[in-house]
């Protein structure tokens, strides 16, 4: 039998395929039984119901090496993730015993299921509210406050202790300083304080650590609002400001300062900006508004526009670079060009010239990250004051035509040695605590940079007023934590256990927190934002 030309079971198996109202699948399962159910199921997963969701801000992994328990908590309200695949929880029985004993009766420790997540990409008030700003020197600071840091138990860390998890995976702290932040109360497991290190951990079990927090300045420098409509706001970002948190980054944010300072809340960044770079920033107000969007994208049909000065005279003609770029760490923040990376291309035209630099205008036309920055090292014209790319650590010719006479490792290691020497690992997006083993950074460095930078390590800290204060014994750090029991940890400013509170930093200079890369224009199908050019960038600019 046909109907308009097709065999009628073609016309069933299209219709039982057709995406199906939720209630539609639930009640046919009622009706049809196992597989039914299984169905429905299926879409509920689909539909963001069951499946764990990344929010924006900071991602749920211990990479950053932070004092404790991983990263800042995501963006917005408090997401705790689903039990992973495969390891979902039975069925309930109806077993009493069973039961019972699933329910602590025997005395063994009670794991609750983990929350549901809540939707929602903003921070709210609460989150604002956790400290405030103060301008000094040219520089934004934060005034020092107390942070929760959460997470749920991971695979590996199952059937562990406390004290094993903390002496193999978090050495940024000695095994002393978990004990005293258990004797001060600052350790939770499951919402209820830790009294012993030795506890063993279980799938699903939620920690939660408290400790003492301090940021890194950034610029002083206000965040203009260059439109907003009903869909976007679009923003005029200074350089040293991260778009969202991350690292140690939270309050000293794009997302932070606009909701804190223009009460402009609950926004969903269309793009990132490095940290470093200046200009264009945009965000949608809704959800539709930047699935809408990040659809252009994916459709090319969003163009931006680049400006920066380089080192030495670019050439006056066009210039395209398609060499493809390979990641070289996640965690430090470095690529470069490599014949196994990921094709992108970009577009370079000189702007004008001052005897030492040039002012280029660039199209990126993929967006692989730092991508503008690692094409003009390879074309031999790295930003001028570029802390990554125009490094002596790339080797004599600093990377250009990919010439890199060393091995990742090396490059790394020699890079993380100059920074620490500068006591600039901001830079890196790095801290002193994410030194561990597993970054190639050895005491002893092999090469004759690292050598250098190692041997100056000590005046590097006179000269950037790094000032320890009298190391705290650590057999006295449990004496010490009683201090910090007895401590109302609401706006405090110093702690006991901190320390970062024990170091003196001399600031920046609001210069140095600039790199000389600003996003001048963002253009699509039907919108055009477009920032003023920076000084750096004016023809008659002599500051190089």
């Amino acid at each position: 039998m046909r109907l308009g030309g097709r065999r009628w079971p073609d016309l069933l198996v299209q219709w039982w395929f057709h995406p199906r109202p939720l209630w539609f699948i639930r009640t046919w399962g009622s009706c049809r039984g196992p597989m039914a159910e299984t169905l429905s199921t299926g879409v509920e997963t689909a539909g963001g119901l069951r499946a764990p969701t990344q929010q924006n801000g900071d991602a749920g992994s211990d990479a950053k090496g932070e004092p404790l328990l991983g990263p800042p908590e995501p963006a917005g309200p408090v997401t705790e993730p689903t039990p992973r695949s495969g390891e979902q929880a039975s069925a309930p029985s109806t077993d009493p015993g069973k039961r019972k004993k699933r329910l602590g009766a025997t005395g063994e420790r009670v794991v609750p299921p983990p929350k549901k997540r809540r939707t929602g990409v903003s921070f709210g008030d609460e989150h604002f509210a956790e400290t405030s700003y103060y301008f000094e020197g040219g520089l934004r600071k934060v005034r020092p406050y107390y942070f929760d840091f959460r997470t749920y138990c991971k695979g590996r860390w199952v059937g562990r202790s406390l004290m094993h998890v903390f002496s193999t995976e978090f050495r940024a702290q000695p095994l002393v300083y978990y004990e005293a932040a258990v004797q001060a109360g600052r350790l939770h497991l499951n919402e209820k304080p830790v009294h012993d290190l030795r506890v063993v951990l279980k799938d699903n079990d939620f920690l939660r650590n408290t400790v003492h927090r301090h940021e890194p300045p950034v610029t002083a420098e206000p965040i203009h609002v260059l439109a907003e409509n009903e869909d976007v706001v679009v923003v005029d970002k200074p350089s040293s400001i991260p778009v969202h948190p991350c690292g140690r980054f939270r309050h000293n944010t794009v997302i932070f300062i606009l909701g804190k300072e223009h009460q402009l809340k609950e926004l969903h960044p269309l793009h990132r900006l490095d940290r470093l770079t200046s200009g264009v920033l945009m965000f949608a107000k809704t959800a539709a508004v930047s699935e809408r969007i990040h659809e252009q994208v994916r459709d090319r049909q969003l163009e931006k526009e680049y400006v920066c000065r380089v080192e030495g005279e670019f050439p006056a003609n066009e210039v395209t670079c398609k060499e493809p770029i390979l990641v070289v760490s996640y965690k430090v923040g470095v690529c470069r060009v490599d014949p196994q990376g990921k094709p992108c291309e970009t577009l370079f035209q000189r702007l004008s010239y001052n005897g030492h630099s040039s002012v280029v205008r660039c199209w990126p036309l993929t967006g692989r990250t730092h991508q503008i920055r690692v094409h003009l090292q390879f074309l031999g014209h790295p930003i001028l004051n570029d802390p990554i790319y125009n490094s002596i650590a790339w080797g004599p010719s600093r990377g250009q035509g990919g010439h890199i006479p060393k091995t990742d490792e090396e490059l790394l290691r020699d890079l993380v040695a100059e920074h620490q020497s500068k006591q600039s690992l901001d830079v890196l997006d790095l801290c002193e605590s994410d030194l561990s083993p597993r970054l190639p950074v050895p005491t002893t460095a092999p090469s004759e940079l690292a050598k250098a930078n190692l041997e100056d390590f000590t005046a590097a800290q006179k000269m950037d007023g790094v000032v320890e204060a009298a190391p705290q014994d650590l057999d006295t750090m449990a004496l010490v934590s009683e201090e910090a029991t007895e401590t109302d940890t609401t706006n405090q400013e110093t702690d006991p256990l901190c320390t970062e509170c024990r170091l003196v930093r001399q600031d920046p200079l609001p210069q140095d927190l600039v790199m000389f890369l600003h996003a001048l224009r963002y253009t699509g199908p039907d919108f055009e934002y477009v920032s003023p050019m920076p000084a750096w960038a004016q023809d008659d600019w002599q500051g190089d």
